[in-house]
């Protein structure tokens, strides 16, 4: 059993590590301070394309875009490495094109969407957004009210959507809704490509959550669409749905990795140097179980995570794998970064500090692309053996 990233993905992740150590986290104390001002936690246009520019340079773009299309088409087992990097800072910044509507694209496209929308997405110039969740209906898509249905050689869309990220900025949105009732999310849900401005998409409100990031709400009136907006094959979009909510599952739990390893070297930094009653908190037992069981969860998950992208890459079913190391490194992450807000005491509550905004993102991870609890659920039916 081999256990060692190749030479060519351990280059990979060694500048993705140095991307992290010298781009993002010298942003960090300008991102904490427009948070700590209410004006939100995302990098500013200049500092956004400071950090596209030195991605391009060091080959950190377009890591798992088709090679036809200028990417590096890597395997999974690659990008776990790239994205626990990335998790170590509370900067908000992805590489792009962002890895889950990317492969959600490559899924499902035709040779015109091909051309129209994966390509240019795959290149990074434009922005994608997915509306899935609606109010009432957030983990059960058996619950999805939004409907499509046919108008001429089109469609027409009603609905509502909450929690899209990015709706008001994206270039295209995916929205997911029933074009057949009786069948729901079994054979009845597709998916459609909704162009910024098209005439009854309408972005409602931004909804500011933690970690000083936002969402969206979306109202959907009279949406009309052509037939070539399509995205797949009607009534079969819950598969490819599912490839792109796993796609994120597996790169939310490799975050988690990486801000708890962030937060244990924290730990491990400052506990010789608080001394509490004489003795330096690097002596006392309950820092040092801390410590041990942050390094022992963290080595576990890095495990999980490279064994669920293997099976990915093997193209076997992961699902079971994915729920467990999204449910295990998320909750890691919060744990984790908890105790390191404990260990330095007031100063760990202050937003001079990056572990309250670390600590924001962690507790959103618990709750996006599936609650915890939810990830436990999926894992218990399928070792059971029970019908949903």
């Amino acid at each position: 059993m081999h256990f060692e990233l190749d030479e060519d993905h351990r280059m990979i992740a060694d500048l993705a590590a140095r991307f992290v150590r010298d781009h993002m986290i010298p942003l960090e104390g300008a991102v904490l301070a427009r948070d700590a001002a209410g004006q939100g936690a995302d990098p500013t246009p200049e500092e956004r394309k400071g950090l596209d520019k030195a991605a391009k340079e060091m080959g950190l773009w377009g890591l798992d875009a088709p090679e036809e299309m200028g990417g590096a088409d890597l395997p999974w087992v690659a990008l776990v490495a790239v994205n626990e990097q990335m998790g170590r800072t509370c900067v908000p910044y992805h590489l792009k094109p962002d890895s889950p509507n990317l492969r959600m694209l490559m899924a499902t496209v035709n040779d015109e969407q091909r051309e129209l929308y994966l390509a240019p997405y795959a290149r990074g110039e434009t922005i994608s957004a997915i509306a899935i969740s609606e109010p009432g209906a957030g983990s059960d898509p058996a619950g999805m009210k939004t409907r499509a249905e046919r108008d001429g050689n089109g469609w027409v869309i009603n609905g509502r959507k909450i929690w899209t990220t990015r709706a008001a900025e994206a270039d295209f949105t995916i929205v997911m809704a029933v074009t057949d009732k009786e069948k729901g999310a079994r054979g009845g849900m597709s998916a459609f490509l909704v162009d910024k401005d098209t005439p009854g998409f309408n972005v409602l409100r931004r909804i500011p959550m933690l970690g000083g990031e936002f969402t969206y709400e979306i109202a959907l009136e009279d949406c009309k669409v052509d037939a070539g907006k399509l995205l797949g094959t009607e009534g079969q979009g819950f598969a490819p749905m599912q490839v792109r909510l796993n796609t994120r599952r597996l790169q939310m739990a490799c975050w988690g990795i990486g801000l708890a390893q962030r937060a244990m070297e924290m730990m491990i930094d400052y506990a010789p140097q608080r001394v509490t009653f004489g003795v330096p908190l690097s002596e006392r037992q309950t820092v040092q179980n801390w410590i041990a069981e942050a390094a022992t969860k963290t080595h576990a998950a890095r495990l999980m995570a490279y064994d669920a992208a293997w099976r990915i890459d093997q193209r076997r079913d992961a699902r079971t794998e994915v729920s467990m190391v999204k449910a295990f490194g998320t909750e890691l992450a919060f744990e984790t970064v908890d105790r390191a807000m404990q260990l330095y005491g007031a100063m760990g509550m202050t937003k001079e500090m990056p572990l309250q905004m670390m600590q924001a993102q962690a507790r959103n991870m618990r709750i996006y692309d599936g609650p915890t609890e939810i990830h436990h659920w999926v894992v218990a039916r399928n070792l059971l053996g029970l019908k949903r």
